[in-house]
């Protein structure tokens, strides 16, 4: 497989108009992954096969895969092997992924949970200070402290082993090719290092040296290496993932988290050995003429997202202005009330009783939706079962994350989004790849008042994650729409509205991915900046709103199917593409 080393915003394919260069925005302590361009795109249409990630190499790679005939498994493991190399902020094999997978021939949707896991000698102290007080957040992410087990690997063995149809080792070419002949360092890349946003960066020394070689960090356009990752590669690709989770890499792991120079850690050679992923039901809910679906807990994103959808579905959405001032507040108070529940109730379901049936019991719903007034309210967590009494969570949910969305030519589709969680995650690297911070998606503090947080860290346990990859369908079964998006918790407005502006507002999934973003996680309504929602902030503070513009930096892709006719989308606030059987396969790559 080759990847042509000139210009593949050619890929962005006649799809691609000129980049419009952000301005500086403003970015919230706790949101350090952000726009860095905006770049307008187009929909890309397919007959066969779709794939929509969140650089060119990456969605080059998947779509090689399926040109030969690979499932959207396999081309969901390609493109993720992909991104670990040059999207390695954002994702990548020492982080966790939630991927639902849809089987057309036997009608079958199924979900895998790869999530990280608090190692066995971690408890509900691992975050807190010698004062017993959380520690501070940037405080409690960098370094070996925060490190869970990844579980990305494991995932993908246990989905390809069902549903993979090409070999395991034709599925790590492309990465292991990119890796040894290098490949163009993107200006998002170069942009988020350069804003220093992770001070590990330049604290830990192997990540240092990677990033800033001779002490010099590494330009746009840079032709980068990575023969660590590519010599890890070949032996997972041989050996299997126990070539991963046992031995050298697993040795040096453990070494690296546990005498980290900067808090160091409790992941152990045990805690790898004995990593399990698991393949868990979807949730689902009726909206309008849909079924629309998403990823149970430990998940609190999927749940989110359908509360809302099922408190939209009382109001008439689709007889208000797509994004106009009305649709924007009943967004936002649907909104405030999802996000209620999720900080009461979400959790690992494995520890904790997560009441999701009775979080989506329509009965529920409807009287929680009689709360939606035309003024804005801060909402609380409402009381579906009358019986559970937990503390409100404290966790910080980052938007260092990436979708993809997959439908091969046989219809089958794959909706995934993965995570090192914080921008260059812990920092901690290994063999030429990032170990993530998961850890610190478990509330900091163990109780509340009193009271247990549901998603405090235990041993062994998953965090809470807002990762929401939806698949909509129609009423015969028949597959509408796969989508996703990094984001932090944000995640679960930016999906919503998406799934919203296909529904309600029949825009196609590229129009509704350029609808300018709104969100509401129960504090303040943010409105994107330089956007037409800009004219309605007055508006909203009439109703009540705290109005922040700001800028809000989702990642959505999405792959939308309408008359035996795929529509691949890509978000143009990140350098992702969609592309297609119709897509030029030797276009070549470049930002």
């Amino acid at each position: 497989m080759h990847f042509k080393l000139n210009s593949l915003f050619a890929i962005g394919l006649c799809a691609v108009t000129l980049p419009t260069i952000a301005k500086p925005t403003q970015v919230e302590t706790r949101e350090p992954e952000a726009t860095t361009a905006i770049v307008q795109k187009q929909l890309v249409t397919g007959e066969k096969y779709m794939v929509a990630a969140a650089n060119p190499y990456a969605s080059k790679a998947g779509q090689q895969i399926l040109a030969k005939g690979g499932s959207a498994v396999d081309a969901a493991i390609a493109t993720q092997l992909v991104l670990t190399l040059v999207e390695p902020q954002s994702s990548g094999i020492g982080g966790g992924t939630f991927m639902m997978y849809y089987n057309k021939a036997n009608n079958k949707l199924t979900s895998f949970d790869g999530r990280e896991t608090a190692p066995a000698n971690a408890d509900e102290t691992l975050f807190l200070d010698k004062h017993g007080k959380a520690v501070k957040w940037i405080e409690a992410v960098v370094g070996g402290r925060s490190v869970g087990v990844p579980g990305i690997l494991h995932a993908f063995a246990n989905a390809h082993k069902q549903y993979g149809t090409l070999p395991w080792q034709e599925l790590f070419k492309p990465a292991i090719e990119l890796a040894e002949q290098g490949f163009e360092v993107s200006p998002r890349l170069h942009g988020l290092l350069a804003r220093q946003l992770n001070p590990g960066v330049l604290s830990m020394p192997v990540i240092n040296e990677y990033f800033y070689p001779n002490g010099k960090l590494i330009e746009a356009g840079t032709i980068k290496k990575n023969q660590p990752l590519a010599d890890l590669y070949k032996d997972i690709a041989k050996q299997g993932i126990d070539a991963f989770y046992k031995g050298d890499n697993a040795k040096q792991m453990v070494n690296a988290v546990q005498h980290s120079k900067i808090a160091p850690g409790k992941l152990s050679v045990q805690d790898l050995a004995e990593y399990k992923s698991k393949e868990r039901d979807a949730v689902c809910i009726e909206y309008r003429a849909y079924n629309v679906c998403s990823m149970a807990p430990p998940s609190s994103g999927g749940v989110a997202v359908l509360q809302m959808l099922g408190l939209l579905e009382h109001k008439d959405m689709s007889a208000l202005k797509p994004n106009g001032e009305k649709a924007i507040h009943y967004f936002s108070q649907a909104s405030r009330i999802a996000f209620a529940d999720r900080d009461m109730y979400m959790g690992d379901p494995d520890f904790t009783q997560v009441p999701t049936k009775e979080l989506l019991n329509k009965d529920y719903i409807a009287s929680r939706a009689k709360l939606i007034t035309e003024q804005d309210t801060k909402a609380v967590a409402g009381n579906p079962v009358g019986y559970l009494s937990y503390a409100m969570d404290d966790s910080y949910e980052l938007p260092s994350t990436s979708h993809v969305s997959i439908v091969d030519a046989k219809g089958n589709a794959v909706s995934m989004t993965s995570s090192i969680e914080m921008a260059f995650g812990s920092t901690v690297m290994v063999n030429g790849f990032i170990l993530n911070n998961q850890l610190t998606d478990f509330s900091l503090s163990p109780r509340k008042n009193g009271k247990l947080v549901a998603n405090r860290v235990e041993a062994g346990k998953r965090p809470r994650s807002s990762m929401s990859p939806v698949m909509v369908f129609n009423k015969d079964g028949s597959l509408r729409l796969v989508v996703g998006s990094p984001g932090g918790s944000r995640i679960i407005d930016y999906v919503a509205q998406v799934v919203v502006g296909v529904i309600d507002w029949d825009l196609t999934a590229q129009e509704a991915i350029n609808l300018p973003r709104t969100t509401n996680r129960n504090d303040y309504t943010s409105l994107e900046k330089g956007t037409a929602l800009e004219a309605i902030a007055p508006a909203l503070t009439k109703r009540g709103h705290n109005v922040r513009v700001l800028d809000l930096n989702s990642g959505l892709h999405a792959v939308e199917v309408k008359n035996n006719t795929l529509f691949g989308g890509a978000d143009p606030r990140r350098e992702g593409v969609a592309l297609s059987d119709l897509t030029d396969k030797n276009a070549t790559i470049k930002f």
